[in-house]
């Protein structure tokens, strides 16, 4: 099979040759900066260390090094800032090199601390401490109420960290030419290649409001106040169904995958009682998948944080096809559970290893054990792209990543 032949497979619960991978085709499913630098050091390879994410400080992982470990699919953003003079060049916190697109320009502090601003250079928007490895959100522009109107909703979203300094693709969507360049892009990539295309397309609903109103005030609107709720997720689905016009239009036809974002759960359960998802983020989750399938070949992808089976059942109701990260240390998301219980209605894309206790602290053969036995369960009868529980983290050692996919290898030349 080709990769793409393979992803597809898995995804309409087909057995593959082999088991789909995954590594960095989505801000969920990649590796930060400072792991991937720790890798290509060890690996002896000359390879720039790009950070498409900056927000997350993510690697944009070269084709050299997904090649090797057999990855199967493809971001298309990766077409975008492909020339030299589209990085700058950094230092992470550990001292290595590393590159940001030369549009990120964050302020560095008397304290060491990196911070991003408003364009009037006093509201400052996003933070990162010293020797953090992430950016952390710092404005929230309705945390002491909602507004009487939304007529500058776009302007305050455009405010938000994980707007403004989006990833690619969508830091060139401001473009004129963008949509042409998308698609143009995509074909080629497509015709240059055999993997699975995916396209990170967030219309994220839950998420927004606590960008928005802080998570805090947030969550207790969804106990106390349904109707200013309801008016912003309409607002937001409204501009997420433009989007999503855009994105069907440019490339529909030619992406595999479309991947929504929206983190319901924490370790202990969901954010909010299922009867809440039913009522609130259910019928906007179908409109935006129907909408989806109505106008593409795309397959929906979700990728949702935390202990989420008991919203699972409704989630794919509305038309979800594949989940991820599959976060199994969280209640009621052991592996043989999921697959018994969702196996048969979705995909899971994750799930393969615990990224923090077994990737970063275990041992080789802790790793081979555990990634064995995931595969085990998670792969019968397809429905199964193996990733990690999300982004492989900077403490992990880049030993442990090549035991992981040695693993994965071992696994496919069994079967």
């Amino acid at each position: 099979m080709t990769s793409r032949e393979r992803v597809l497979s898995a995804i309409n619960h087909s057995e593959p040759d082999r088991v789909p991978v995954d590594l960095g085709a989505t801000p969920s499913s990649g590796i930060s900066a400072i792991a991937y630098s720790n890798l290509i050091k060890h690996l002896n390879k000359d390879l720039p260390v790009q950070i498409y994410d900056v927000v997350q400080q993510l690697a944009q992982p070269d084709m050299e090094i997904l090649d090797m470990f057999g990855v199967d699919v493809l971001d298309i953003g990766r077409t975008f800032n492909n020339k030299p003079g589209d990085w700058t060049k950094i230092s992470l916190s550990n001292g290595d090199a590393a590159y940001y697109p030369q549009w990120f320009r964050p302020s560095l502090m008397s304290d060491g601390a990196y911070q991003t601003y408003d364009s009037d250079n006093k509201t400052v928007l996003s933070r990162m401490p010293v020797g953090a490895t992430f950016f952390d959100q710092t404005y929230f522009p309705y945390v002491d109420g909602y507004p009487d109107n939304y007529d500058h909703l776009d302007a305050e979203m455009n405010r938000i960290m994980w707007a403004r300094d989006a990833h690619s693709p969508w830091d060139q969507a401001g473009e004129a030419d963008f949509w042409q360049q998308l698609r143009e892009r995509t074909l080629k990539l497509r015709q240059s290649t055999d993997k699975a295309l995916l396209v990170v397309c967030g219309c994220n609903l839950f998420e927004w409001g606590t960008f928005l109103r802080r998570m805090d005030n947030f969550l207790m609107d969804l106990m106390c106040d349904h109707y200013n709720v309801e008016k912003l997720l309409d607002q937001l689905l409204m501009r997420h169904l433009a989007t999503l016009e855009k994105v069907c239009d440019a490339v529909g036809d030619i992406v595999d995958i479309i991947r929504f974002g929206d983190d319901l759960g924490m370790t202990q359960g969901p954010f909010m009682e299922p009867e809440t998802y039913r009522a609130l983020f259910k019928p906007r989750h179908k409109i935006l998948c129907d909408y989806v399938k109505s106008h593409s070949k795309m397959h929906t992808f979700i990728h949702s944080c935390g202990s989420i089976s008991l919203l699972m059942p409704d989630m794919i109701e509305a038309g979800i096809e594949i989940f991820n990260p599959v976060q199994t240390n969280a209640y009621n998301m052991d592996p043989a559970f999921l697959k018994k219980e969702f196996g048969k209605d979705c995909t899971f894309w994750g799930g393969g290893i615990e990224t923090v206790g077994t990737l970063n602290n275990g041992s080789p053969e802790q790793i081979r054990r555990q990634v064995l036995e995931r595969l085990e369960i998670f792969s019968k009868d397809g429905g199964f792209v193996f990733n990690t529980v999300h982004n492989i983290m900077p403490d992990v050692p880049p030993g442990n990543i090549i035991a992981m996919f040695d693993a994965i290898k071992e696994f496919n030349n069994l079967r």
